[in-house]
Protein backbone atom coordinates (compact mmCIF):
# COMPACT_ATOMS: atom_id res chain seq x y z
CA UNK A 1 0.00 0.00 0.00
CA UNK A 2 1.59 3.20 -0.95
CA UNK A 3 2.02 5.97 1.74
CA UNK A 4 -0.40 9.12 2.57
CA UNK A 5 1.20 12.17 1.67
CA UNK A 6 2.55 13.81 5.13
CA UNK A 7 0.90 17.30 4.12
CA UNK A 8 -2.29 15.32 3.39
CA UNK A 9 -2.10 13.35 6.75
CA UNK A 10 -1.60 16.43 8.72
CA UNK A 11 -4.40 17.94 6.83
CA UNK A 12 -2.27 21.26 6.03
CA UNK A 13 -1.14 22.82 2.46
CA UNK A 14 2.28 22.89 0.81
CA UNK A 15 2.93 26.67 2.43
CA UNK A 16 1.75 25.86 5.61
CA UNK A 17 4.21 27.51 8.18
CA UNK A 18 5.95 25.85 11.07
CA UNK A 19 3.83 27.36 13.57
CA UNK A 20 0.52 25.76 11.22
CA UNK A 21 2.45 22.56 10.91
CA UNK A 22 2.98 22.00 14.85
CA UNK A 23 -0.79 23.15 15.49
CA UNK A 24 -2.20 20.71 12.92
CA UNK A 25 -0.30 17.74 14.44
CA UNK A 26 -1.11 18.20 17.92
CA UNK A 27 -5.20 18.49 17.20
CA UNK A 28 -3.87 15.42 15.32
CA UNK A 29 -2.06 14.04 18.57
CA UNK A 30 -4.70 15.03 21.16
CA UNK A 31 -7.44 13.31 19.39
CA UNK A 32 -5.58 9.81 18.31
CA UNK A 33 -3.85 9.98 22.10
CA UNK A 34 -3.57 6.54 23.62
CA UNK A 35 -4.78 7.42 27.21
CA UNK A 36 -8.07 9.42 25.00
CA UNK A 37 -8.65 5.65 22.76
CA UNK A 38 -7.55 2.66 24.67
CA UNK A 39 -7.47 -1.10 23.01
CA UNK A 40 -7.93 1.39 19.66
CA UNK A 41 -5.40 -0.08 17.20
CA UNK A 42 -6.51 2.43 14.19
CA UNK A 43 -6.69 5.14 16.69
CA UNK A 44 -2.72 4.04 17.18
CA UNK A 45 -1.86 3.77 13.67
CA UNK A 46 -3.27 7.08 12.94
CA UNK A 47 -1.42 8.44 15.87
CA UNK A 48 2.09 7.12 15.24
CA UNK A 49 1.38 8.15 11.11
CA UNK A 50 0.30 11.78 12.24
CA UNK A 51 4.17 11.53 14.15
CA UNK A 52 6.02 10.08 11.43
CA UNK A 53 4.69 13.11 9.00
CA UNK A 54 5.47 16.08 11.80
CA UNK A 55 8.57 14.27 12.32
CA UNK A 56 9.47 15.34 8.45
CA UNK A 57 7.52 18.62 7.75
CA UNK A 58 8.44 19.83 11.45
CA UNK A 59 11.81 19.80 10.46
CA UNK A 60 13.27 22.42 7.46
CA UNK A 61 15.83 20.10 6.30
CA UNK A 62 13.66 17.61 6.05
CA UNK A 63 10.76 19.09 4.87
CA UNK A 64 12.84 19.99 2.10
CA UNK A 65 13.90 16.91 1.13
CA UNK A 66 10.81 15.71 1.30
CA UNK A 67 9.38 18.55 -0.94
CA UNK A 68 12.18 17.82 -3.82
CA UNK A 69 12.17 13.53 -3.52
CA UNK A 70 8.97 12.57 -1.59
CA UNK A 71 9.31 9.65 0.66
CA UNK A 72 12.13 7.98 -1.66
CA UNK A 73 14.17 10.64 0.07
CA UNK A 74 14.45 8.97 3.79
CA UNK A 75 14.68 5.25 2.10
CA UNK A 76 11.87 3.24 0.80
CA UNK A 77 10.15 3.17 4.01
CA UNK A 78 9.60 7.32 4.28
CA UNK A 79 10.69 9.12 7.52
CA UNK A 80 11.22 6.27 9.79
CA UNK A 81 11.77 3.33 7.91
CA UNK A 82 8.65 1.51 7.42
CA UNK A 83 4.78 1.64 7.49
CA UNK A 84 2.76 3.54 9.01
CA UNK A 85 4.16 5.08 11.87
CA UNK A 86 7.41 3.42 10.39
CA UNK A 87 8.02 1.19 13.47
CA UNK A 88 8.27 3.66 15.62
CA UNK A 89 6.89 3.21 19.45
CA UNK A 90 5.05 5.23 20.97
CA UNK A 91 8.73 5.51 23.47
CA UNK A 92 9.94 7.29 20.25
CA UNK A 93 7.40 9.96 19.41
CA UNK A 94 7.13 10.77 23.80
CA UNK A 95 10.72 10.66 23.40
CA UNK A 96 11.31 13.19 20.55
CA UNK A 97 7.85 14.94 20.77
CA UNK A 98 6.86 14.89 23.96
CA UNK A 99 6.44 18.48 24.70
CA UNK A 100 3.79 18.94 22.04
CA UNK A 101 1.61 17.83 24.90
CA UNK A 102 2.26 19.99 27.72
CA UNK A 103 0.36 18.74 30.66
CA UNK A 104 -3.08 17.44 28.29
CA UNK A 105 -1.98 13.93 29.68
CA UNK A 106 -0.83 12.27 32.98
CA UNK A 107 2.81 10.87 31.93
CA UNK A 108 1.56 7.51 30.60
CA UNK A 109 4.21 5.98 27.65
CA UNK A 110 6.99 7.20 28.94
CA UNK A 111 7.37 10.64 29.37
CA UNK A 112 4.20 12.58 28.23
CA UNK A 113 4.00 14.48 32.02
CA UNK A 114 7.97 14.79 32.71
CA UNK A 115 8.48 11.68 34.95
CA UNK A 116 10.48 9.15 34.15
CA UNK A 117 12.29 9.66 30.41
CA UNK A 118 13.78 6.96 28.27
CA UNK A 119 17.15 7.81 26.93
CA UNK A 120 17.85 7.67 23.34
CA UNK A 121 21.09 6.25 21.86
CA UNK A 122 23.43 7.81 19.77
CA UNK A 123 23.34 7.78 15.97
CA UNK A 124 25.45 6.00 13.93
CA UNK A 125 26.85 7.70 10.39
CA UNK A 126 28.68 5.23 7.77
CA UNK A 127 29.46 5.80 3.99
CA UNK A 128 28.10 3.71 1.14
CA UNK A 129 30.35 4.10 -2.58
CA UNK A 130 27.79 2.91 -5.06
CA UNK A 131 28.90 2.21 -8.95
CA UNK A 132 26.29 4.40 -11.23
CA UNK A 133 25.10 1.01 -12.47
CA UNK A 134 23.90 0.84 -8.80
CA UNK A 135 22.17 3.94 -8.93
CA UNK A 136 20.60 3.32 -11.87
CA UNK A 137 18.87 0.19 -11.01
CA UNK A 138 18.74 0.51 -7.10
CA UNK A 139 20.52 -2.16 -4.78
CA UNK A 140 21.14 -4.09 -1.15
CA UNK A 141 23.99 -3.24 0.12
CA UNK A 142 25.42 -5.09 3.41
CA UNK A 143 27.45 -3.25 5.68
CA UNK A 144 29.27 -4.10 8.71
CA UNK A 145 28.61 -1.70 11.88
CA UNK A 146 30.86 -1.71 14.94
CA UNK A 147 27.88 -0.75 17.29
CA UNK A 148 26.90 -0.40 21.62
CA UNK A 149 24.29 -3.40 21.80
CA UNK A 150 22.85 -4.45 25.33
CA UNK A 151 24.58 -7.56 26.99
CA UNK A 152 23.55 -10.23 27.44
CA UNK A 153 22.67 -10.81 31.44
CA UNK A 154 22.64 -7.15 32.00
CA UNK A 155 19.31 -6.05 33.96
CA UNK A 156 17.98 -3.22 35.27
CA UNK A 157 16.10 -2.06 38.51
CA UNK A 158 14.19 0.39 39.93
CA UNK A 159 16.53 3.63 40.66
CA UNK A 160 16.74 3.63 44.97
CA UNK A 161 16.73 7.41 44.82
CA UNK A 162 13.88 8.49 42.53
CA UNK A 163 12.16 5.57 43.32
CA UNK A 164 11.38 4.94 39.12
CA UNK A 165 10.25 8.61 39.34
CA UNK A 166 13.41 9.68 37.34
CA UNK A 167 12.87 12.75 39.07
CA UNK A 168 13.55 13.92 42.89
CA UNK A 169 11.82 16.65 44.75
CA UNK A 170 13.42 19.02 46.92
CA UNK A 171 11.42 21.56 49.80
CA UNK A 172 13.53 24.58 50.87
CA UNK A 173 12.75 26.93 53.24
CA UNK A 174 12.89 30.27 51.91
CA UNK A 175 11.39 33.80 53.71
CA UNK A 176 8.64 33.42 51.13
CA UNK A 177 7.92 30.10 52.98
CA UNK A 178 8.42 26.69 52.04
CA UNK A 179 9.11 26.42 48.09
CA UNK A 180 9.50 22.92 46.24
CA UNK A 181 11.71 22.15 43.41
CA UNK A 182 12.36 18.72 41.26
CA UNK A 183 15.15 17.98 39.00
CA UNK A 184 16.57 15.06 37.20
CA UNK A 185 17.31 12.63 39.64
CA UNK A 186 21.29 12.62 39.54
CA UNK A 187 21.73 8.81 39.86
CA UNK A 188 19.37 7.82 37.09
CA UNK A 189 20.18 10.67 34.83
CA UNK A 190 15.96 10.98 34.65
CA UNK A 191 15.46 7.57 33.33
CA UNK A 192 14.51 5.72 36.74
CA UNK A 193 16.42 3.06 36.16
CA UNK A 194 20.08 1.71 37.45
CA UNK A 195 21.89 -1.44 36.35
CA UNK A 196 21.15 -3.91 38.72
CA UNK A 197 23.68 -6.61 37.76
CA UNK A 198 26.53 -6.06 35.11
CA UNK A 199 28.05 -8.85 33.05
CA UNK A 200 31.92 -8.73 32.79
CA UNK A 201 31.86 -7.70 29.39
CA UNK A 202 29.49 -4.69 29.87
CA UNK A 203 30.07 -1.03 30.63
CA UNK A 204 28.71 0.77 33.26
CA UNK A 205 25.19 0.78 31.43
CA UNK A 206 24.75 -2.85 30.23
CA UNK A 207 26.18 -2.01 27.12
CA UNK A 208 29.12 -3.80 24.73
CA UNK A 209 30.82 -2.74 21.34
CA UNK A 210 29.32 -5.91 18.76
CA UNK A 211 29.60 -6.16 14.80
CA UNK A 212 26.22 -6.22 13.26
CA UNK A 213 25.81 -7.24 9.87
CA UNK A 214 22.91 -4.72 8.18
CA UNK A 215 21.12 -4.90 5.30
CA UNK A 216 20.55 -1.53 3.51
CA UNK A 217 18.12 -1.03 0.29
CA UNK A 218 18.77 1.97 -1.70
CA UNK A 219 16.14 2.93 -4.10
CA UNK A 220 17.16 4.09 -7.47
CA UNK A 221 18.57 7.42 -8.78
CA UNK A 222 20.66 8.90 -5.35
CA UNK A 223 22.85 11.49 -5.62
CA UNK A 224 26.30 12.36 -4.07
CA UNK A 225 25.74 13.21 -0.54
CA UNK A 226 22.06 12.57 0.17
CA UNK A 227 21.79 10.63 3.41
CA UNK A 228 19.36 7.80 4.32
CA UNK A 229 17.97 7.24 7.80
CA UNK A 230 17.48 3.50 9.10
CA UNK A 231 15.21 3.77 12.45
CA UNK A 232 16.65 2.01 15.56
CA UNK A 233 19.73 0.58 13.99
CA UNK A 234 22.34 2.97 15.92
CA UNK A 235 23.84 2.75 19.20
CA UNK A 236 21.76 1.00 21.95
CA UNK A 237 20.62 3.59 24.32
CA UNK A 238 21.43 3.50 28.37
CA UNK A 239 18.52 1.84 30.68
CA UNK A 240 16.98 -0.12 27.86
CA UNK A 241 16.15 3.05 26.26
CA UNK A 242 15.48 3.91 22.34
CA UNK A 243 18.20 3.03 20.02
CA UNK A 244 19.79 5.30 17.97
CA UNK A 245 19.37 5.68 13.92
CA UNK A 246 22.17 4.37 11.31
CA UNK A 247 22.43 7.40 8.49
CA UNK A 248 23.75 6.16 5.07
CA UNK A 249 25.67 8.82 2.97
CA UNK A 250 25.61 8.17 -0.14
CA UNK A 251 29.15 8.19 -2.16
CA UNK A 252 29.29 7.90 -5.62
CA UNK A 253 32.17 6.67 -8.17
CA UNK A 254 33.21 8.04 -10.88
CA UNK A 255 32.60 5.88 -14.24
CA UNK A 256 35.09 5.93 -16.72
CA UNK A 257 32.75 6.84 -19.36
CA UNK A 258 29.94 8.74 -18.27
CA UNK A 259 29.64 11.58 -16.64
CA UNK A 260 26.88 12.76 -13.88
CA UNK A 261 24.62 15.82 -14.53
CA UNK A 262 21.65 15.21 -12.02
CA UNK A 263 19.64 12.70 -13.39
CA UNK A 264 20.92 13.78 -17.07
CA UNK A 265 24.33 11.69 -18.03
CA UNK A 266 27.22 12.96 -20.54
CA UNK A 267 29.43 11.16 -23.05
CA UNK A 268 32.29 12.68 -24.90
CA UNK A 269 32.28 10.41 -28.65
CA UNK A 270 34.98 11.02 -30.56
CA UNK A 271 34.73 10.36 -34.69
CA UNK A 272 36.82 10.23 -37.72
CA UNK A 273 37.18 12.96 -39.82
CA UNK A 274 36.20 10.71 -42.30
CA UNK A 275 32.69 9.55 -40.49
CA UNK A 276 32.25 13.56 -39.90
CA UNK A 277 32.24 13.97 -43.87
CA UNK A 278 30.61 11.10 -45.21
CA UNK A 279 28.48 9.90 -42.09
CA UNK A 280 28.22 6.53 -40.57
CA UNK A 281 27.60 4.69 -37.25
CA UNK A 282 29.20 4.58 -33.83
CA UNK A 283 28.69 3.13 -30.78
CA UNK A 284 28.06 4.96 -27.75
CA UNK A 285 27.89 3.27 -23.95
CA UNK A 286 24.55 3.65 -21.77
CA UNK A 287 24.75 2.76 -18.05
CA UNK A 288 23.66 -0.85 -18.40
CA UNK A 289 24.32 -1.60 -22.49
CA UNK A 290 25.08 0.16 -25.57
CA UNK A 291 23.92 2.19 -28.36
CA UNK A 292 24.84 3.00 -31.92
CA UNK A 293 23.55 6.51 -32.83
CA UNK A 294 23.99 7.45 -36.69
CA UNK A 295 26.23 10.48 -37.90
CA UNK A 296 24.84 12.61 -40.38
CA UNK A 297 27.08 13.65 -43.75
CA UNK A 298 28.99 17.26 -42.68
CA UNK A 299 28.35 16.33 -39.39
CA UNK A 300 30.17 19.42 -36.93
CA UNK A 301 32.62 19.01 -34.20
CA UNK A 302 30.70 19.77 -30.93
CA UNK A 303 27.61 18.87 -32.11
CA UNK A 304 24.97 17.45 -29.41
CA UNK A 305 22.97 14.93 -29.61
CA UNK A 306 20.21 13.74 -27.13
CA UNK A 307 18.97 9.85 -26.33
CA UNK A 308 15.84 10.48 -24.15
CA UNK A 309 15.42 8.19 -21.45
CA UNK A 310 18.65 6.96 -21.51
CA UNK A 311 20.35 8.95 -17.89
CA UNK A 312 19.10 7.90 -14.45
CA UNK A 313 16.26 7.76 -13.12
CA UNK A 314 14.11 10.37 -10.70
CA UNK A 315 14.46 8.84 -7.39
CA UNK A 316 10.46 9.60 -6.89
CA UNK A 317 9.88 7.14 -10.03
CA UNK A 318 8.82 9.53 -12.24
CA UNK A 319 10.61 9.87 -15.29
CA UNK A 320 14.30 9.33 -16.46
CA UNK A 321 17.09 11.60 -17.63
CA UNK A 322 18.66 11.75 -21.02
CA UNK A 323 22.15 10.64 -22.20
CA UNK A 324 23.55 13.76 -24.06
CA UNK A 325 26.49 12.77 -26.51
CA UNK A 326 28.70 15.49 -27.39
CA UNK A 327 30.70 15.06 -30.69
CA UNK A 328 34.35 15.58 -31.04
CA UNK A 329 35.56 14.93 -34.61
CA UNK A 330 39.48 13.70 -33.94
CA UNK A 331 42.24 15.41 -35.67
CA UNK A 332 44.75 13.42 -36.41
CA UNK A 333 48.45 14.16 -35.31
CA UNK A 334 50.72 11.80 -37.38
CA UNK A 335 50.01 11.42 -41.00
CA UNK A 336 51.75 9.06 -43.27
CA UNK A 337 53.34 10.81 -46.67
CA UNK A 338 50.67 9.40 -48.73
CA UNK A 339 47.90 11.03 -46.70
CA UNK A 340 49.60 14.30 -46.85
CA UNK A 341 49.72 14.03 -50.10
CA UNK A 342 46.15 13.82 -50.54
CA UNK A 343 44.97 16.26 -47.86
CA UNK A 344 47.45 18.94 -49.38
CA UNK A 345 45.40 18.39 -52.77
CA UNK A 346 41.92 19.00 -51.48
CA UNK A 347 43.26 22.41 -49.24
CA UNK A 348 42.05 24.93 -52.08
CA UNK A 349 38.88 23.17 -52.85
CA UNK A 350 35.82 25.22 -52.53
CA UNK A 351 34.06 22.61 -50.54
CA UNK A 352 36.87 22.39 -48.11
CA UNK A 353 36.82 26.09 -46.95
CA UNK A 354 34.64 26.77 -43.06
CA UNK A 355 31.67 28.64 -44.66
CA UNK A 356 29.65 29.03 -40.99
CA UNK A 357 25.78 29.94 -41.90
CA UNK A 358 23.28 30.76 -39.29
CA UNK A 359 22.49 26.93 -39.02
CA UNK A 360 25.83 26.18 -37.55
CA UNK A 361 25.27 27.67 -33.99
CA UNK A 362 28.15 28.15 -31.51
CA UNK A 363 28.78 25.69 -28.37
CA UNK A 364 27.15 28.36 -26.17
CA UNK A 365 23.84 29.04 -28.44
CA UNK A 366 23.78 24.98 -28.68
CA UNK A 367 24.02 24.31 -24.76
CA UNK A 368 21.78 27.15 -24.12
CA UNK A 369 19.17 25.40 -26.70
CA UNK A 370 19.69 21.97 -24.97
CA UNK A 371 18.97 22.81 -22.04
CA UNK A 372 16.80 26.07 -22.20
Amino acid sequence: MAKRDYYEILGVSKNATKDEIKKAYRKLALKYHPDKNPDDKDAETKFKEAAEAYEILGNEQKRAKYDQFGHQAFGAGGGFGGGAGGGMSMDDIFSQFGDIFGGAFGGGFGGGGGGARRRKGTNLRIKVKLTLEEIAEGCSKKVKVNKLVQAEGATYGTCGQCNGAGQVTRVMNTILGQMQTATTCPSCNGTGKTLSNRPKDADANGLKREEEVISIDIPAGVEEGMQLSLSGKGNAAPMGGIPGDLLVVIEEQEHPFLKRDGNNLHFDCYISFVDATLGGQVEVPLVNGKARIKIDPGTQSGKLLRLRGKGLPEINGYGRGDLIVNINVWTPQQLTDEEKSMLESLRESENFQPKPGNKDKGFFQRVKEMFG
